[in-house]
């Protein structure tokens, strides 16, 4: 049984800065690729971020403009955990943020919202 649990969401100051991780189970972590989504009050879920296997793809990543230079994606195949890093957020970031495994499997999602 595949399970996604993000964490790290919480409330953040413009400019601030917040850590998402996301912990998987049930599957070869360290082989898949491993994204970020995020569904904004009202809106379409977006991609934000991907980062590859480092085994099959080298790990490259991948960064949607709108956080590119922002945020900074990572994996620790040890811990079968992938993060997400964000510097600079802006209002505009405030969203739930899902992980996804391989575009098949999805986390519950943790809150990030930004704000004064």
């Amino acid at each position: 049984q595949v399970r996604l649990v993000e964490s790290g969401g919480g409330l953040a100051q413009p400019g601030g800065s917040l850590r998402l991780s996301c912990e998987a189970s049930g599957l070869v972590f360290s082989r898949l690729p491993m994204y970020w989504y995020r569904q904004g009050p009202g809106g379409q879920r977006e991609w934000v971020a991907t980062i590859y296997s480092r085994i099959t793809s080298s790990g490259r990543r991948e960064y949607s403009d709108s956080v590119r230079g922002r945020f900074t994606i990572s994996r620790d195949d040890a811990k079968n955990t992938v993060y997400l890093q964000m510097y600079g957020l802006k209002p505009e970031d405030t969203a739930v943020y899902y992980c996804n495994a391989d575009q098949e499997h999805w986390g519950q999602g943790t809150q990030v919202t930004v704000s004064s």
